[in-house]
């Protein structure tokens, strides 16, 4: 498996994957489809400190992942929240670990201070996966949400690079 900063090119499957988890998952509380044009768009805004990563295996986008501006509040800049979604055919193989570290290592290398994510009830491999990285609960959020018409909580994790 091979993790690289995501290309143009990778728009496509990235957009697929993540209309996948709007039509299937909690994870994204979005819950109408992306097209090409939108997350295009969507892909200009990330560089720098907000970088978007993508797993190539075997030739195919495996997973994509990326750091968010938590906020447009100057006294925010050194905190992130991260995004982290897996083609189902790829989820359990380590993608999400491998993803993950890219994440971390560049937030550390771009000097940012804490990351936070934000867990739907119900996606427990999303919380284990940030609990292994060091992420501690900070608290829930309850009902914020809505989708499948459940009303659901929302975990705040949160770590603080060092």
């Amino acid at each position: 498996m091979k993790i690289r900063l995501a290309q143009e090119a990778d728009v496509p499957a990235i957009t697929e994957i993540y209309n996948d988890a709007i039509l299937n998952t909690v994870a994204t509380f979005d819950t109408e489809v992306k097209s090409l044009e939108d997350r295009q768009a969507w892909f200009k805004k990330y560089t720098g400190p907000h970088p978007i990563y993508v797993a190539i295996e075997g030739g195919a986008v495996a997973g994509w992942a990326c750091l968010n501006p938590y906020s447009d509040r100057c006294a925010y800049a050194a905190t992130v929240e991260n995004s982290v979604y897996i083609r189902p055919a790829f989820q359990g193989r380590g993608v999400g670990i491998a993803l993950m570290t890219a994440l971390i290592d560049h937030a550390r290398a771009h000097q940012l201070h804490s990351i936070l994510a934000r867990i739907a009830d119900g996606n427990e491999p999303s919380i284990r996966l940030h609990r292994r990285f060091g992420f501690e609960l900070v608290g829930v959020m309850r009902e914020v949400g809505v989708k499948f018409g459940r009303c659901l909580d929302v975990h705040l994790m949160q770590i603080l690079l060092k």
